[in-house]
């Protein structure tokens, strides 16, 4: 796919990003079903996958193959069927302050400000108003929203209501960062200034981060790496590692490298499309 010049050069940059290569989050055989009136639901089949500490991880997959639920057992919210989920070496049985979570739907208290929505889990752990203050103060410069702080949430646009959930959850240092769908929403100009803005707050922060999109681009913006999920019965069809350079910016998506992964992952999903039509 490259020559080899330019894929050690990217294997370097790639040794960059995954500072301290130990495993933050694994997953094992996981299998996530429902039962209804005596009928089987199966949402996920076999899912296996291996997170390292600060990487960035992007889950993409048709729709209705488990990506959420995935992410829901990693939160804690939903629990699974068979297998197990781990961070830090601890089974995951609930939800837990190691982890933050950001969804599609702009989850801000409305009659918070967005200073105060930042503040809130500060707040709720009881830190010192003064240490408090400073990690806000540092967030509101992170998303650029200093000059918003007092206002509240119905006074925002859809993409910095989003900034805002993404400050929320960093403030208050989760050991990973739960993504669903963040920036789904939001119209395609706002959607690629978030994609960069998250680009560049965890080349800073460094959060270990697990983002599920539909978007293949963008999961190869953002990524060290991309789970593909199958389609139903549903698991972990391929891992890839995206050797692009560590400092981004939007005019990567030109790029040949950069075009070549949007391909091979469209092509993976596009094999299971085509399965799907011809058993049916």
């Amino acid at each position: 796919m490259f020559g080899k010049k330019k894929k050690d050069k990217l294997a370097n940059d790639a040794v960059i990003e995954a500072r301290v290569a130990n495993s933050k989050i694994m997953v094992s055989h996981l299998k996530k079903s429902y039962v209804n009136k005596g009928k089987e639901t199966v949402a996920v089949a076999d899912a296996s996958i291996e997170i390292l500490d600060n990487e960035f991880v992007s889950i993409v997959g048709p729709s209705g193959c488990g990506k959420s639920t995935l992410l829901r057992i990693l939160a804690g919210l939903d629990e699974a069927t068979e297998g197990t989920a781990i961070v830090d070496d601890d089974l995951i049985d609930g939800p837990g302050a190691d982890r933050g979570m950001v969804f599609q739907s702009y989850t801000l208290f409305p009659w918070l400000t967005v200073e105060e929505n930042i503040h809130f889990g500060l707040k709720i752990k009881k830190m010192p108003k003064k240490q408090a203050d400073e990690i806000v103060e540092r967030y509101l410069e992170i998303i650029k929203l200093t000059p918003f702080r007092k206002s509240f949430p119905k006074e925002l646009s859809g993409g910095m209501k989003q900034r805002v959930a993404i400050a929320r959850a960093l403030a208050n240092s989760p050991k990973v960062l739960l993504m669903d769908e963040p920036f789904g929403a939001l119209d395609s100009q706002t959607k690629s200034q978030m994609q960069l803005l998250m680009r560049q707050i965890w080349q800073v922060e460094k959060p270990t981060v697990v983002f599920i999109t539909h978007d293949i681009e963008e999961a190869v913006f953002l990524s060290n790496r991309v789970y593909v999920m199958s389609g139903r019965p549903s698991g972990i069809k391929a891992n890839i590692p995206i050797y692009l350079p560590y400092r981004r910016t939007l005019a990567i998506k030109e790029t040949m490298e950069f075009l070549e992964y949007r391909h091979r992952i469209t092509s993976l999903l596009h094999a299971d499309e085509e399965d799907d039509l011809l058993e049916n």
